[in-house]
């Protein structure tokens, strides 16, 4: 029900915003732009028609990217893909061969496009993929379903078609699916385990230094969260009938725990627009632009996290298992593994990502590290200036001392 009341509010809404969009732009042409009246009511309008969310991936924006002193172009290209990802490649043409990296977005209520800047971040020096995940809404029921397994099933699948010798970044809720897939590839003794494993703010061990996120999850049962946070894509998708956790859901549990901030933020947004500081007003609309484009998951893999990794913290107890097996950390051998973790994280405590170092116990000290970014939070950790200057090139070094 909240699924269809949610779809049935949006179409009503709809032909009013595109109204004020239209009245945007007209005032916005009418050659009064000295006019503050004019200008408030235009900022006005801009503001109403903003009111929603999208549900389709945004565009990337990576066309081109300087490797050395040449600007290159880059193309994007679906290497391999089931129903519910993509794994997509940013392809460049260059001499020399790059270090090919996987990096593995979170499947929370966001498309993979929230890590253009660790992409971007990353290209001018690796050949990169990345789990283009799809909207559930958007899979056929007959599809079948995508849990957990079958989460850290498309990791390996993607890694053994990218080929042995590549790497792997992932970036907060897959780190546990990660370390998942590189510890069953290391027990199968599978030839594309990865060479570098970066974990980059993710619950390994949601027991320590819980915060407000690990809250809610432990005074909830499963029960609970199925009745309330799951719904049935209503009729008109092509994944109608298929049991979700709405992305916009997801999307008000975050808000919610910054309200304030992203208040201020529209607040602040109409100011640039009344005022004319068009700069600082886009650098808001394209953030709430990506930040309002939301993805459903589906129930399974939404309950299965809920559970295993939030409710149980299984991999850190070693009770966690894929397909019947127990799956056991200490086989990674051959992995190097570089921990990261923001010093105000509040989605992501401290401690709870350096868990994966103990736990992977049979790793040589050389091929271990853990870094602790100060004054970071939890998006700090794989975008804007600090992770580009600062925790980007450990990464680096890790993935080329493991070359």
């Amino acid at each position: 029900m909240i699924y269809l009341a949610y779809q049935s509010t949006t179409d009503f809404m709809e032909p009013f915003r595109a109204a004020a969009q239209v009245a945007a732009s007209m005032l916005g042409a009418s050659g009064f732009g000295d006019n503050y009246f004019v200008r408030t009511m235009s900022a006005s309008f801009e503001l109403l028609s903003r009111t929603k969310l999208t549900h389709g991936r945004p565009s990337y924006q990576l066309d081109k990217v300087m490797v050395g002193n040449s600007e290159v172009e880059v193309v994007e290209e679906a290497a391999f893909v089931t129903p519910f990802g993509t794994l997509l490649h940013f392809k460049k043409d260059v001499e020399s061969a790059q270090p090919r990296v996987l990096v593995v977005a979170p499947l929370s209520g966001h498309f993979a496009t929230l890590l253009r800047n660790t992409v971007e971040t990353l290209l001018p020096e690796n050949d990169v993929y990345i789990t283009d995940w799809h909207n559930a809404r958007d899979v056929p029921k007959d599809a079948g379903v995508f849990g957990f397994d079958e989460y850290v099933d498309h990791v390996i699948q993607f890694l053994e078609h990218m080929g042995p010798g590549s790497h792997v970044i992932a970036v907060c809720q897959p780190c546990v699916q990660v370390l998942a897939a590189a510890s069953v590839m290391a027990q199968t003794e599978n030839p594309a385990q990865p060479l570098s494993m970066t974990l980059m703010a993710g619950p390994i061990d949601t027991r320590i230094n819980p915060t407000k996120v690990n809250e809610l999850a432990t005074t909830h049962s499963i029960k609970w969260f199925e009745k309330n946070l799951i719904s049935r894509v209503p009729m008109g998708f092509a994944g109608a009938g298929r049991k979700v956790y709405p992305g916009f859901v997801q999307l008000t549990a975050f808000m919610s725990m910054n309200l304030d901030r992203h208040i201020k933020a529209h607040t602040d947004l109409f100011d640039h627009l009344v005022n004319g500081d068009v700069e600082k007003a886009d650098a808001t609309k394209d953030f709430y632009d990506e930040y309002f484009a939301v993805l459903d998951l589906s129930a399974e893999f939404y309950l299965e996290t809920v559970q295993r990794v939030f409710q149980e913290a299984r991999l850190a107890q070693g009770t966690l298992e894929w397909r019947g097996m127990k799956v056991d950390p200490s086989a990674i051998r051959r992995t190097s593994l570089l921990t990261v973790e923001g010093e105000r994280d509040d989605i992501c405590a401290v401690g709870q990502t350096m868990a994966a170092q103990d736990l992977c116990s049979k790793l040589r000290p050389y091929r271990k590290r853990h870094h602790m970014q100060a004054g970071v939070g939890h998006y700090g950790v794989f975008s804007g200036r600090r992770w580009q200057n600062q925790i980007y090139p450990l990464v680096r070094n890790m993935m080329l001392a493991s070359e």
